[in-house]
């Protein structure tokens, strides 16, 4: 267990800022300066979203990687279970108990994204290290990128700049992070940056086929149980331009599913010829639901999760709503209508 008792900061190197209690301005500093301020720092806690993803996984134990290496204490956690798939990597990391000088979230736009079991941290974050438009500036420091389509791309760069050579793990959960955010690269948020992040980390020992393989082609049972049942759960609105699909509670007691076999159902439904909007509704409670959306180029995801509180990326974003499933379900349906007719 981390103690969230924190010691006093170095500070002789990179001034600190002090700010207002009640409105934190955060301030924006470079991929160096993130390298420089994070040696200054010999205990650093790492905080990951809640239901974490390849990016921000691959980016927690990847920075945790390159800060043992500096021979600091350094510790990843999240408010979820990790999933297995990815102890390829993770098992690299063996749990260390400190108390953190220094806190930093990787691939988190909102503190909100942190889950319960991580809340006592979220006001008390010295670096954001993100790669999302709707990041919410939390941090005390930060380096935000939305041209970069994973957290791992920037990081990347971080660790470069450290000076700690990336091999092995590191390079494995950094490829993991960038290849599954980009949707193996697929996706039209891909720069020429992107694939020369990509080369550099398979140069470096990056298993880029092992891991392609694990994330894009191997499937457990109960997730193409799971798939099958919410495309059997497919409607379509606005002339088919809008495709939406449902995760109820029972779909995934019927298939044996757990949380982590819903990560790449979002993507199914935008698969369609003719579709724009790709909306997958998800329950988490009675009357709580989780709303994935795909778009295309369009279409601005992040606009309409926004006016529901939500945030992410132009082609993928996510809010969360309250209702029934048929309110939730006319709720995105007439916001989605509605971004495509501004669209035109």
């Amino acid at each position: 267990m981390i103690s969230n008792t924190r010691r006093p900061k170095h500070r002789n190197r990179i001034r600190i800022m002090m700010m207002n209690e009640r409105e934190k301005n955060m301030v924006e500093i470079t991929q160096k300066e993130a390298a420089e301020m994070l040696l200054q720092h010999d205990s650093i806690l790492v905080l990951m979203h809640k239901s974490p993803d390849g990016d921000t996984i691959g980016c927690g134990y990847a920075l945790c990687l390159a800060l043992r290496a500096c021979g600091k204490q350094a510790q990843p956690v999240c408010s979820d279970e990790v999933p297995a798939q990815y102890n390829y990597f993770t098992d690299s990391v063996p749990t260390q108990t400190f108390t953190p000088q220094f806190i930093v979230s990787v691939d988190v736009a909102d503190t909100q994204l942190l889950g319960d079991t991580l809340s006592v941290y979220r006001d008390k974050i010295d670096l954001c290290i993100d790669h999302h438009g709707s990041n919410k500036r939390f941090a005390r420091y930060g380096i935000i990128e939305a041209a970069a389509p994973a957290c791992a791309q920037m990081l990347t760069g971080i660790i470069r700049e450290m000076g700690v050579p990336i091999q092995g793990a590191m390079a494995d959960a950094l490829f993991t992070g960038l290849t599954t955010d980009t949707g193996c690269f697929r996706y039209a948020s891909v720069t020429a940056e992107t694939y020369r992040t990509a080369a550099y980390l398979v140069e470096q020992g990056a298993q880029n086929g092992t891991i392609n393989r694990l994330m894009f082609e191997t499937k457990s049972k109960a997730k193409v149980e799971l798939e099958k049942l919410a495309m059997a759960s497919l409607q379509y609105f606005c002339d088919e331009q809008i495709a939406l699909i449902c995760i109820t509670t029972e779909m995934m007691q019927a298939a044996g599913a757990v949380d982590n076999d819903t990560e790449s159902i979002p993507s199914l439904p935008r698969q369609i010829e003719g579709v724009k909007v790709a909306v997958t509704v998800k329950q988490k409670g009675e009357q709580d639901f989780r709303i994935s959306l795909r778009t295309t180029e369009e279409v601005d995801a992040s606009q309409i999760c926004a006016q529901l509180g939500g945030g992410g990326h132009k082609a993928a974003a996510g809010c969360s709503y309250h209702g029934t499933l048929e309110e939730t379900i006319e709720k995105m349906v007439a916001l989605s209508v509605k971004a495509l007719e501004s669209s035109v």
